[in-house]
């Protein structure tokens, strides 16, 4: 089955920066699209960025443009978000996903962004 597992998050100061890492199993990794999207307290889930099958397409909310790196290893399954240059706004709970068919989350991984 689609297991998706999240990890790399934690507490950073202003400024600072985190890797998080998406493992992925249970379905042909190289052939989808990959998603990463946060939820903040009290808001509504939003898509922070997206990657093609091949990793050569990358798009982010313009909020993270420019500080934040979707990448992934197809070799090793697994995709990462690369975010510098963290604000207090980035605050939430990050989820990795894929659609295939039906819709696959991680379990979330928390980011604090808090001096």
């Amino acid at each position: 089955q689609v297991q998706l597992v999240d990890s790399g998050g934690g507490l950073v100061q202003p400024g600072g920066s985190l890797r998080l890492s998406c493992a992925a199993s249970g379905f042909t990794f190289s052939s989808y699209p990959m998603n990463w999207y946060r939820q903040a307290p009290g808001k509504q889930r939003e898509l922070v960025a997206r990657i093609n099958d091949v990793g050569g397409t990358r798009t982010y909310v313009d909020s993270v443009k420019g500080r934040f790196t979707i990448s992934r290893d197809n070799a090793k399954d697994t995709m990462y978000l690369q975010m510098n240059n963290l604000k207090p706004e980035d605050t939430a709970v990050y989820y990795c996903n894929v659609v295939i068919q039906s819709w696959y989350w991680g379990q979330g991984t928390q980011v604090t962004v808090s001096s």
